[in-house]
């Protein structure tokens, strides 16, 4: 387990093995929350409020555009397609991040 070291104004480097198995880069926010046995570092998005409606209303267009008018699906079904779609973008997002 390799040792990180806590250096002036707090700041910590994650080894790099770490970091690429994340997809972690400089700029981007981890989350940091206590757990009962020490400090849990969670890699998050943060998308600009703007950009972020931009997105979403961009894949709502999509599904529409998918979905045959003579089969409605229930909310419950919209909702998961919805959310693996947002998922596969978020997905591609961190991978043009990661090989930029």
């Amino acid at each position: 387990m390799p040792l990180v070291k806590v250096k002036r104004f707090a700041q910590v480097t994650l080894p790099s093995d770490i970091r690429k198995k994340f997809h972690i880069a400089e700029g981007d926010y981890l989350e940091a929350e206590v757990v009962e046995d020490g400090i849990l570092l969670k890699p998050v998005a943060v998308v600009e409020r703007k950009r972020a409606w931009e997105d979403l209303f961009q894949v709502i267009d999509r599904v529409g555009r998918r979905a045959p008018k003579s089969s409605r699906k229930t909310e419950k079904q919209e909702e998961e397609e919805i959310a693996q779609i947002i998922k596969e973008h978020r997905k591609a997002t961190r991978k043009r991040k990661t090989n930029a």
